[in-house]
């Protein structure tokens, strides 16, 4: 059932994408909102009250619906697991900024990409070179990729099915939105919901990144894996950009990329990035392939999964 499930949900969502301003959407943005609103005092236990507020209602709900379905028909319980991961994927909801960047460069509108850049990162894109361009849409085309596909699939895949995907989309929003800026909250609220995410997301990142791997360069992934993680602030996004980076032979460079010594220069940790080329236009059209490798592999593993449950 699970990999009937995904599949379909894969389907409907290219056939009729999400839209980002959906009701279940919205409505969890008005939760998360309020909560942080109500609870934010300033010390870090109020982020734990916040972010169990938040997501226990969800997960325990969703994974009730599931069970209570199941002892019903069998169907809806199929069928509920559909919705769920239907609006847990968000393939398309970063798609289309990658697709528009890669089509104003391909006709050389570096202006327009710049815009797309700027509307889907928030970076300050004026008079960013191509290079640049292409290096900042790779980095947020593979995180995003990741965190609305792969990591959902690992969370869907767990005992608690429909819940575990819940869990890791909602863990996944709060620790994005409350560690924005805003005037009224403090630093402290949103300490609980960033760790909570990066213990939820450390094996899925892990096992993406050998996803890319495999059907990427392997040499070069495990390469830049070992060697260039510590680039990046988040370890789970380092593993993922590195294992990316050599996946893809393209030079993604994190803000921790000068070595800070010459041991750093002798082994490669934090280093400037070894492996693959310059980032060009090109790079994009291996990106979409890479992704797509990768979720066949997830799905041919699912399915070898779910064939191997039937014949048990």
């Amino acid at each position: 059932m699970t990999f009937f499930s995904v599949l379909l949900a894969l389907i409907i969502e290219q056939l009729r994408a999400l839209s980002p301003n959906n009701p279940v959407s919205a409505l969890l943005q008005y939760h998360a909102e309020s909560a942080a609103h109500g609870f934010d005092a300033g010390k870090p236990k109020h982020g734990i009250l916040a972010w169990l507020v938040v997501v226990l209602p969800w997960t325990l709900f969703v994974g009730a619906v599931y069970y209570v379905l199941y002892e019903i028909n069998f169907v809806l319980a199929f069928l509920w697991n559909v919705v769920i991961v239907y609006f847990t994927l968000g393939f398309r909801q970063f798609s289309h900024y990658f697709t528009d960047i890669h089509l104003a460069l391909n006709n050389d509108d570096v202006p327009r990409a710049r815009e797309i850049l700027n509307e889907w990162t928030g970076l300050e894109t004026v008079d960013m070179p191509v290079s640049e361009i292409v290096r900042h849409t790779l980095i947020y085309a593979v995180i995003a990729s990741h965190r609305h596909v792969f990591g959902v699939f690992f969370w869907f895949l767990v005992p608690v099915g429909p819940a575990g995907a819940v869990l890791y989309r909602i863990a996944e929003y709060l620790a994005r939105t409350w560690s924005k800026p805003a005037d009224d909250r403090t630093p402290a609220f949103s300490t609980f919901a960033q760790r909570a995410f990066f213990v939820i997301d450390w094996i899925p990142a892990r096992l993406t990144s050998l996803g890319f791997a495999i059907v990427g360069n392997f040499e070069d992934a495990i390469y830049a894996w070992r060697n260039h993680a510590r680039q990046w602030p988040d370890a789970n996004d380092g593993v993922l950009l590195a294992a990316g980076s050599g996946a893809l032979g393209a030079r993604l460079s994190g803000p921790l990329a000068e070595p800070s010594s010459l041991d750093a220069l002798s082994t490669g940790d934090g280093g400037p990035m070894q492996v693959g080329d310059d980032c060009t236009p090109r790079t994009l059209q291996s990106a979409v392939g890479l992704v797509w490798r990768a979720v066949i592999l997830w799905m041919i593993i699912l399915l070898m999964l779910t064939i191997a449950v039937w014949l048990a």
